[in-house]
């Protein structure tokens, strides 16, 4: 894999994480914020990959929703990615307005996914996963197998399960592994 080399700087990832707050500050309709996202500080901000917006409430994963390709300027999906992680997990309901002042905030800058050729190379903390086969697909962002302590094994297993499939369908040659890193702040 190609090391990753996307980097932001402290004014490119604060306007980001402000853009967070605006797109769900507008979704939940306060304040006189703006309606879309306002155009970016760089160039480097109007780039084509794909990213996720982690939110967690008291600590604990309150949405997380994400675009693994680039499908658009990255400000653009990071606005989207901000409202549909508060308003369109499905795992969550809405996010309310009580909810919106103790939000934290977490944003993942995605490189551009590639099949993972041998799973024994893959590093917890540097590389995120995607298992797919079939109609079957899950993916597990970097930073998540750090925060449970997971090993190797552990967190390939896990992405399995995510995908909806055995455990052990890593080993399997029908099972596609893809691999990507990711900038998150």
């Amino acid at each position: 894999m190609s090391d990753f080399r996307f980097e932001l700087t402290d004014g490119e990832k604060g306007y980001l994480k402000e853009l967070v707050v605006q797109s769900i500050a507008s979704g939940l309709g306060l304040g006189d914020g703006p309606s879309g996202p306002p155009a970016p500080p760089s160039d480097k901000l109007r780039e084509h990959l794909g990213a996720f917006v982690t939110l967690k409430l008291h600590g604990r994963l309150r949405g997380c929703i994400g675009n693994v390709q680039g499908s658009g300027e990255l400000y653009r999906t990071v606005w989207e990615m901000a409202r549909s992680a508060a308003f369109r997990d499905p795992r969550f309901p809405a996010l309310t307005e009580d909810e919106f002042p103790e939000l934290e905030y977490e944003i993942s800058i995605l490189s551009p996914i590639e099949p993972c050729p041998d799973p024994a190379l893959v590093e917890v903390g540097r590389h995120g996963l995607i298992m797919s086969r079939g109609m079957q697909s899950g993916l597990l962002l970097p930073q998540v197998p750090v925060e449970w302590h997971w090993n190797r094994e552990t967190f390939l297993a896990q992405t399995c399960l995510k995908a909806g499939l055995p455990s052990n369908a890593w080993r399997d040659p029908d099972t596609s592994i893809f691999w990507f890193e990711a900038e998150v702040f």
